[in-house]
């Protein structure tokens, strides 16, 4: 699943220029090791292959919000997918809320800062999955939840990020989808019905961060 084995966190952290971020979850703190610079992380040869570009590297203010959201939830060893888990925090959250955690990323070094911020806040680990949603495998597993925060941040991808959340709930499952209105978020919602989805509902939060404040909406989707 990761080019790091075993104890990944020492080569982890000798391969990445890192800094440690401290979260407020609903009054709970949450220490997050992540890259200190996304940018310097970009690699031409990637990019021009397929677009790569490091966006999993940043802590986002819409991971704040949906971490938020599902740390308030109960668990109780439910099964939940994150699409895009960029560093962790969301699956860290999960993970102390009770969630059997699948962390999801186009990005190896993703999953592995999404294992070592998971065991330093939550003392385990989710499981890891590479997931490139415009191809998704033949056999994925159904899960209770499926959540995204940020993810359709390309105007091509909401079609894509619908599929992959119909693909993956559960038929009595829920999605959330924290989003602070990007591109690709009218193109998501004009493809629910195409695949058997419906917007159920949609709370706007407001997270502090960097200095400011940010509009996050938190999406509600289910069949």
């Amino acid at each position: 699943m990761t080019g790091f084995g075993g104890d990944e966190a020492p080569a982890l952290l000798a391969g990445f220029d890192v800094v440690t971020s401290h979260v407020d979850i609903n009054g709970e703190q949450f220490a997050i090791v992540h890259p200190r610079d996304a940018e310097s992380l970009i690699d031409e040869a990637a990019f021009n292959r397929d677009e790569r570009l490091p966006y999993w590297a940043d802590l986002w203010p819409s991971a704040v919000a949906l971490a938020r959201a599902v740390r308030a939830m109960a668990g109780e060893g439910r099964t939940l997918l994150e699409l895009g888990c960029g560093v962790g925090l969301v699956a860290a959250a999960a993970l102390k809320a009770g969630f059997d955690v699948t962390a999801s990323d186009y990005y190896d070094e993703a999953l592995a800062f999404a294992r070592l911020n998971g065991k330093g806040n939550a003392q385990r680990e989710p499981k890891t999955m590479i997931l490139d949603w415009r191809h998704l495998p033949t056999a994925i597993p159904a899960f209770d939840f499926v959540v995204g925060a940020d993810v359709l941040y390309e105007r091509t991808y909401g079609p894509v990020v619908a599929r992959a959340i119909a693909t993956t709930l559960a038929e009595r499952g829920r999605a959330l989808i924290a989003d602070p209105g990007r591109v690709g978020s009218p193109a998501f919602f004009d493809s629910l019905h195409d695949v058997g989805l419906r917007h159920i509902g949609a709370t706007v939060v407001t997270v502090p961060l960097n200095n400011r404040d940010h509009a996050i909406t938190v999406h509600e989707i289910g069949h």
